[in-house]
């Protein structure tokens, strides 16, 4: 049987994306292999929202070619965000290539295009408007957690973003569809799903008849009940809804976190990255969710040195962190993205500007979440274990609350999956110590 290595480079919606390719591969007679020299197919799946990682991807072509200069029968893909955005350019640049995929209903494609390739490089980039076919089954490399979309694509434009241009326009599926995946995965005994969208709340307007997101997180708890954790990502604050605040504080299932991406805590660079909301309606949306849910956690995402972006503006940026009390964010330097409006911009920030403004924010960021976790010392905490985050020493558990709260613990082997009491002993920036109580 030929061999297949897939390497992912980028979010969540990458790595959804890498355990569908694995599964159209294996219903091909494809099996997995870790070993690049043993691989009949590699296929690197690779994102586009940033320079850093585009770099990443095209250096491990780099070293790939080598490997297809002694090993010819080798064939080699890109895919993903990268793939559907440079389309035709990929080949040109890389003429070694067999295949280039982009998202969507492409991801299906490749069996059929990898028989096509020999000689000349197939190339499947048109603008995705389809979803990835409901009769493939999903090759996942976790038993207890698993990646669930519920939509693709994006109606928002945002001045710096390439996402509505590299995974096409908003289009859901049928809630039917998401049910019975989810009911597919708790029968095989997955503990966690994580609905996965680019604008996840945003779910469901194009539908016949419209379905809320909210809505659809009340009939997945209906099927699941309480034994089953969810989570979802990406939030847009615009589509935040008291629908929403409601259903995660009445919902059993529902965890108590929340990504929701500010980009920049300043209205005017807000205005000029056409995020569509203000400083302060940002704030009202925190202020929604927190009064709801009480123990809510949130997470972000800051964009530093936006075109124009003054000190006053970065400033206010802090200030808003301040204000909200993030307990984590990802945070990045501007990123010109071609054909993008904010590529165009005036008034770019220069680059060592643009490092010293995020060496603030990851310096702000940590003091917030130790200050966040330390409030958690002394209480005991509902845990999943998780073997994958486990540390080197096997008498200490690993595992993450509902909060999504990393937290290595003290008390012998558990079975992965299981729900614990934890009590918490001690408390760093990244991650939370304690001690095992019980086992739920």
């Amino acid at each position: 049987m030929p061999k297949l290595k897939v390497v992912t480079f980028g979010c969540q919606a990458n790595e959804l994306d890498s355990a569908r390719i694995t599964g159209t591969l294996a219903k091909a007679g494809y099996t997995l292999t870790e070993d690049e020299a043993e691989a009949d197919l590699v296929i690197l799946n690779g994102c586009s929202i940033r320079e850093k990682a585009e770099q990443k991807l095209y250096s491990r072509l780099g070293t790939l070619q080598a490997l297809k200069a002694k090993n010819p029968r080798l064939q080699l893909g890109v895919a993903g965000c990268l793939a559907q955005r440079e389309g035709e350019a990929l080949p040109r640049r890389f003429p070694y290539l067999d295949l280039v995929v982009g998202n969507g209903e492409h991801i299906a494609e490749i069996p059929q295009l990898l028989t096509i390739s020999r000689g000349r490089p197939s190339v499947a980039t048109s603008e995705p408007i389809g979803l990835f076919p409901e009769d493939v089954e999903i090759q996942r490399d976790s038993r207890i957690r698993a990646w669930v979309g519920i939509m693709e694509g994006c109606d928002n434009f945002c001045a710096f973003c390439v996402v509505p241009f590299t995974r096409g326009r908003e289009r859901s599926r049928h809630p039917d569809d998401i049910l019975r995946e989810v009911m597919h995965l708790r029968e095989a005994g997955y503990k966690e799903i994580t609905l996965l969208g680019q604008t996840v709340n945003s779910y469901g307007r194009k539908l016949d008849p419209p379905v809320s997101f909210a809505e659809l997180l009340r009939r997945i708890d209906a099927a699941v009940g309480p034994g089953m954790r969810v989570r979802f990502t990406t939030s847009h604050p615009r589509d935040i809804t008291p629908e929403l605040a409601e259903a995660m504080a009445r919902l059993d299932s529902v965890c108590e976190h929340i990504h929701l991406p500010v980009q920049a805590g300043s209205t005017r660079t807000l205005t000029r990255m056409e995020r569509n909301y203000t400083r302060q309606e940002y704030l009202e949306k925190v202020s929604l969710l927190r009064s709801a849910v009480p123990e809510l956690t949130i997470t972000t995402d800051i964009i530093a040195g936006f075109p124009g972006e003054t000190e006053a503006d970065f400033a206010e940026t802090l200030s808003l962190m301040e204000q909200v009390g993030f307990d984590a964010c990802f945070a990045f330097k501007f990123s010109a993205r071609r054909g993008t409006p904010a590529a165009d911009l005036p008034d770019q920030v220069p680059e060592p500007d643009k490092s010293e403004r995020l060496s603030r924010v990851f310096g702000l960021q940590a003091r917030l979440s130790l200050e966040r976790n330390r409030w958690l010392v002394g209480r005991t905490v509902e845990v999943m274990a998780d073997h994958d985050l486990q540390k080197r020493d096997p008498r200490l558990g690993s595992g993450r609350t509902r909060q999504n709260k990393i937290v290595h613990f003290w008390g012998g082997e558990v079975q992965e999956g299981s729900l614990l009491t934890v009590q918490i002993t001690e408390a760093t920036s990244h991650h939370l110590k304690g001690l095992l109580i019980a086992r739920l």
